[in-house]
This record gives C-alpha cells, structure tokens and sequence, in this order.
C-alpha cells in the first residue's frame, strides 16, 4: 500500500513538473489569435526576443486579384509557426558579386512571388502574456520602388525589442506588380489604376493596428519609418486619408523634405496608361485575361530596358483617393498627419536633401507644436580593401540603425559599435517619446525656424 501511495505521488509530481514546465515554455513562446487564425513564433539565441516571420496580412494577390487592392487575409486551421520569411515581390533578381549594393546587401536572392504580402514581427519575450502596451514601429523597405524586401541583411528586430520597441517589417509589392497603370485597369478599378504597393503599406499599417496588442503592442503608438523608397513610402502614408488616425510618429531617412527626395508623379491618370498599353497590346496582351495570365518574365519581355528613356516607370502617383496631395502640398496646406517627424540623410547621399529636410522642418514649426528633428549620418564605412560603396553613401546608415553591423562583411571599430547603439537608442526613443533624446529631454534640440538644429551620427574613437 505504502508503495503504491509513493508511486502515485511520485507521478503527481512529475505531472505537475511536466505541466509546470509546459506553462514556463507557453509564457515564453505563447500561441497568439490574431486575424486569420492561432500562431506561434520562435525565440532568438538568448531567448529574449520573440520572432514571429511571414505573417499574412492580405490574402495574395495573385489570379484575379493580381492588380487590385489587397483583400483581407482567408483564414487557416491549427497553428501557424512563423518561423520563415514570406517571399519577396516579385522583381530582377539580384547579382551578389556587383560590387556595389548587391555585395552591400544582398548576398543571396530569396524567393520572389506574386504571393508576397507579408510581414514580421520581433516583440520582447513576455510582452504578448503581460499585457504591455508598447510602442511600435512599422518599417517600409526601399528600393525605388521596383526592388527590395522587409527583411534584406541589415534589417532586424532584435536590437529594438531588446529596447522595449516592437518592430514590425512589410514585404509589399513592388515593380510592375506594385505599381502598374492600365487603361483596362483604370476602368474595372472606377477610374484608377497603379499605387497597388501603397494600398498593401497601408493595408499592414491597418493589420498592425487591428492585431499587435496581441504580440504586447500598443495600436496608438505607431511610428512608421522607411528608407530612400521607404522614405518616399512614409511621405505618401503620412499624406494619405486612408491612413488618418493610425500613425502616431514618423521617421524620413534619405527621401528628402520639402522640394526633394523620393517625389510622386503627378501626370493625368491617361497619360500614365498610355505607355503600358501601347507595349502591351504590341506584344499581344490586350485584354485584362492575357495580361492576368502572362508570366512575370512575359510581361518585362514586352517593355523596352529599364535603362531606355521609353521604358514604363512604377511607382506612386497621385489619385483622388490613397494619395489625393502631394506630400509637398499636403505639407503646406497643413494635410499631413501632425505628428513629430524625425528626418535626415546620409553625408554622401542624393544631392539637394539637407535644404529640402529644413524648409520641412520651418514649415511645420509654423502650423503644428510638434517638434521636427533633423540628423545627418556622417560615418564613412570602413573597407576592407575590396571594391565597395565608399563614404557615408545612400543607405549606409542602414546597418547602425537596425544594430547589425556584425552581419556586414566590413571591418566595423568598436566606434562603430557604439555609433549604433546611440542610433538604436534615439530611434526607439522617438518611437517611444516622439523625442529622440528620451523622456527626459537632452542636447538633440528641435528644428524651429531659422535655426533648424541638425544632430551629427559620426565615430569618435
């Protein structure tokens, strides 16, 4: 009898050791619900952060719904562990040997797909089980709009959940898939056609609203922030009634300010499908059936080179709809989400940048109380002798702002390392803040009218 009361209390202990266990690692790693059904993500090497990679967020966009606006995400059964990326808007691929950014950036293609809207989440370990509210940030690649992905080399989460700031990467589509005009199109879309890749950013933007307190977020603390591209990607959000409400906080990194940067086309719907039509019904794709049909390669087959100044350009215009303003007027008529703005570039960036980045910040100081900071990245990247991008280059801020410089083949200082732990710092501040400096305030002071404070990033060894 004693031996069986042993037994059975032996058993009790393990069970409640085991369901002990099983609730330590549900608190670490919990099954969240969000839109579309239950998932699970995986945690980093130390266990700190938690990484939730190729969530849907809009049904893909292939089929009939290539060319239309992104739908709501369908629904899947049992749990989703998102531990790999979504594929990549569909583009050229990338050589990793040419010497300029594909060595920078992309050591290797990933797989490029119609099926492309996801996203990525890296969230402190605990926060989705806490029920912390904590700031957020969306970040919008770049590319000119025809090239990229959200999670290219340098781009990562780690070093922001690590701060208390969760970060959230898109993939959107890009290209001719993301940014295409038609007459066809124009007419089954009620008059407009194109800016596919800003409906997919905002779309993201609503996904994150409508579901990140589930990863431990707060929906009213978003700070969308973009580079180049993205830049211009955060200009049109910042601009756009779809987007009115959802966005607490911006950060512009190399697309200018006012006059400059990453500019909308502003051209007649008509005259932007003139082109596309005219190579498309030459090489045979004349009806919405062909044209939805063709392949990616088909399609590019039938355009002249992207060099050729006939060659059809994508990118965002303006519609009476997403993008009804350019940002510049949008900006002067005071249209613009008032919000705090953190803009600035790179010292060997596109020319023209620093004046358009202070008539931003003098304009805002006239109409909204809320503060404008601007920042130049000063850093030339050091080199191992091999040939590369020089100097403080466009998107060479890129790898201190996301803390990953150990994934870049340069021989980065312990300067360097610092540089980007002040960087990381001041971007999760703002995000938290809406002032890079922290709650408390300190020496990165606000542009207001002729003054136009601009905070140097350099080393200092």
């Amino acid at each position: 009898m004693k031996n069986v009361i042993l037994i059975s209390a032996m058993a009790a202990a393990l069970l409640c050791s085991c369901g002990g266990s099983n609730q330590k690692n549900a608190f670490d790693n919990p099954v969240l619900e969000i839109q579309g059904g239950s998932i699970q993500g995986i945690t980093n090497a130390d266990s700190t952060v938690l990484i939730y990679r190729g969530i849907p967020y809009a049904t893909p966009p292939v089929g009939d719904l290539r060319w239309k606006k992104p739908q709501p995400v369908k629904a899947w059964t049992g749990v989703k562990v998102a531990d790999t990326f979504g594929n990549a808007s569909y583009q050229g691929p990338k050589n990793p040997n040419d010497g300029e950014y594909g060595t920078e950036f992309y050591p290797e293609n990933p797989v490029y797909s119609e099926d492309c809207l996801y996203l990525n989440v890296w969230t402190p370990a605990g926060a989705p089980a806490s029920g912390e509210k904590l700031p957020v940030a969306m970040w919008i690649h770049g590319g000119g709009y025809n090239v990229g992905w959200g999670y290219e080399l340098p781009m990562d989460g780690e070093a922001w959940a690590k701060k208390g700031v969760i970060l959230v990467t898109i993939n959107y589509r890009v290209g001719m898939f993301g940014f295409m005009n038609h007459p066809l199109l124009t007419a089954e879309g009620g008059g407009h056609s194109g800016n596919y890749g800003l409906y997919d950013q905002i779309a993201a933007l609503k996904w994150i609203n409508d579901n990140i307190s589930a990863f431990g977020g707060d929906p009213s603390n978003i700070t969308v922030f973009g580079q180049s591209a993205g830049a211009g990607s955060v200009k049109n959000v910042v601009s756009s009634p779809l987007s009115k409400g959802m966005v607490a906080r911006a950060i512009i990194q190399s697309g200018g300010g006012l006059g400059s940067g990453m500019p909308q086309i502003t051209i007649p719907q008509e005259a932007l499908d003139a082109p596309s039509k005219k190579y498309f019904d030459a090489a045979g794709y004349d009806t919405l059936e062909k044209l939805r049909g063709a392949s990616f390669e088909e399609l590019m087959a039938a355009l002249p080179d992207w060099r050729s100044p006939e060659s059809v350009r994508f990118g965002p215009h303006n519609d009476s709809e997403v993008l009804p303003e350019d940002f510049n007027v949008a900006t002067m008529n005071g249209h613009i989400a008032d919000i705090p703005y953190m803009m600035g570039h790179c010292g060997d960036d596109m020319p023209g940048m620093e004046n358009g980045e202070k008539r931003f910040a003098q304009v805002r100081d006239s109409l909204s109380t809320n503060p404008v900071f601007l920042y130049l990245f000063n850093r030339p990247l050091p080199s191992d002798g091999r040939p590369s991008l020089k100097g403080s280059f466009h998107s060479s801020e890129l790898w201190y702002v996301f803390g990953t410089l150990s994934r870049s083949w340069r021989p980065f200082t312990k300067g360097d390392y610092a540089l980007s732990d002040e960087m990381v710092t001041c971007w999760t501040n703002f995000c938290k803040y809406g002032d890079p400096n922290g709650e408390n305030g300190g020496n990165w002071k606000s542009a207001k009218g002729e003054e136009c404070f601009v905070k140097e990033f350099k080393v200092v060894e």
